[in-house]
């Protein structure tokens, strides 16, 4: 395998940038760049030591810094590995990467060093891609759960799982494939009640990924209201800037404005919308065809009316288009402008607060419930969340696998359930990382920065 050099620090003026080397050659490749002022030789250093010195290229030095060396397989990647510190400079940053490519390096590819860890058993998947939350993380509660699984406890979950899977698989093949062993068999009902478990545990795991895409992915929010409610305050509000354009002229937004944005610990992918209406304006129009189709679409919907005006029959059609959405379940809805008093009646609802984007009230009430939607108060342990889609994926065929094996049991016979099991075992087997196709691999670790 190549031996391959990277920045892993943000290019700019600074204090220290780092290049790091990999590979069967990384040893040798420093020694192409790097002196060490006691004289030592690079392939004497003990491994896990820093050593200072002075980086050289054809020219001569360039800068003085600090090498630190790792032995395979002790290494992040499993492989013999140099990390050089020099001074945080572009010029000097691409001037200790260009050595190290003139002495025997390879470019590196984005995300390579943690592939290279992972193939190289070093981490499983599901760290992997935590390590990538971690950098990519923009809350405590991403950050948090990205931590822990790279320390592998999603890995151990996944594993058990797959042991109690196995086990009964083994039991049954072994009773059927030996039948002069003295084996014990596994007997159908004992195989269901494994089985029944396993799936709870399953589905408990596979309820955490509505959480764990609200901290990590962001939910997709919609705002919606008939035209002058405050939706674009309302947005602004969320923001905390002046996102959107606010005017007492109905009308206004005509097309989807769209933000990222921090509640609490989630994350909101929020759009807002042109108001719902009947309008003669074509433009408009189009607008308000966006805003059904962006209600369809939708995870969450903050639907925001006047609550200091009475009730009318355009805030009743938008109630009938939540309806008619089938986001009743999924809509918060915000009585607006709650500062000027309330005239507006008690929806017959669950979730209604009262707010005003001017004044910040109903602000907090609003993240708690959020919270509550999307599942905080279920989650146990952090390091179990299911993060990713492709995890979820992954997890929910295992979960349908092991609902045809408990089908099998009533219909056929438990070696025909059998084959189901391993079905079930391969699905966990790929969501982490020990039975996944090279495409998935290459798919998730394109992702990454170049240098990690």
């Amino acid at each position: 395998m190549r031996t391959i050099a990277a920045i892993s620090t943000p290019l700019g003026r600074g204090g220290v940038s780092m290049i790091r080397i990999t590979g069967d050659m990384a040893f040798e490749v420093a020694s192409g760049l790097f002196v060490p002022k006691s004289g030592l030789e690079i392939d004497k250093i003990r491994s896990n030591s820093a050593v200072y010195g002075s980086f050289f290229d054809k020219d001569g030095v360039f800068d003085d810094g600090i090498l630190i060396l790792y032995r395979a397989p002790k290494s992040y990647t499993g492989e013999n590995t140099v990390e050089l510190c020099c001074h945080g400079g572009l010029l000097v940053t691409k001037k200790l990467l260009e050595a190290a490519i003139t002495a025997g390096a390879s470019y590196a590819d984005a995300g390579e060093f943690t592939k290279r860890a992972f193939i190289n058993g070093r981490i499983t998947l599901s760290q992997a891609e935590a390590i990538g939350g971690i950098i990519d993380a923009k809350n405590e509660k991403h950050l948090a759960a990205s931590v822990l699984q790279s320390e592998g406890t999603l890995s151990k979950k996944i594993a058990s799982l797959s042991e109690k899977l196995a086990y009964l698989a083994a039991s049954v093949y072994a009773y059927i494939d030996y039948p002069d062993e003295d084996l014990r068999e596994v007997t159908a009902e004992e195989m269901k009640s494994s089985l029944i478990l396993i799936r709870d545990e399953l589905e408990q795991l596979a309820g955490t990924h509505r959480y764990g895409q609200a901290i990590s992915e962001g939910i997709k929010t919609v705002i919606i209201g008939k035209p002058n409610t405050g939706k674009s305050s309302v947005l602004n509000a969320l923001t905390g800037y002046d996102r959107a354009i606010v005017t007492d002229i109905a009308g206004t937004t005509r097309d989807i404005i769209t933000e990222q944005i921090r509640l609490g610990d989630l994350m909101l992918n929020l759009s807002d919308t042109a108001g719902i209406r009947e309008s003669a304006d074509f433009i408009e129009n189009i607008g308000i065809e966006k805003s059904k189709r962006a209600l369809y679409d939708a995870e969450l919907v903050l639907a925001v009316f006047d609550g200091s005006q009475p009730f009318d029959e355009e805030d009743s059609a938008i109630v009938s288009e939540i309806k008619a959405a089938g986001k009743e379940d999924c809509t918060i809805y915000l009585l607006n402008k709650s500062d000027l008093g309330t005239s507006f009646p008690d929806f017959p609802i669950k979730r209604q607060i009262e707010f005003s984007a001017v004044c910040g009230i109903g602000k907090d009430k609003l993240e708690r419930l959020v919270a509550e939607m999307f599942g905080e108060g279920e989650i146990s342990s952090l390091g179990e969340v299911i993060l990713s889609a492709r995890q979820f994926g992954a997890l929910n065929r295992a979960r349908t696998a092991v609902d045809n094996a408990l089908s099998s049991l009533d219909t056929f016979t438990q070696d025909i359930s059998g084959i189901d099991v391993e079905e079930a075992i391969a699905c966990l087997g790929e969501l982490d990382g020990r039975s996944v196709s090279e495409q998935v691999v290459n798919e998730i670790f394109s992702h990454f920065c170049v240098g990690k």
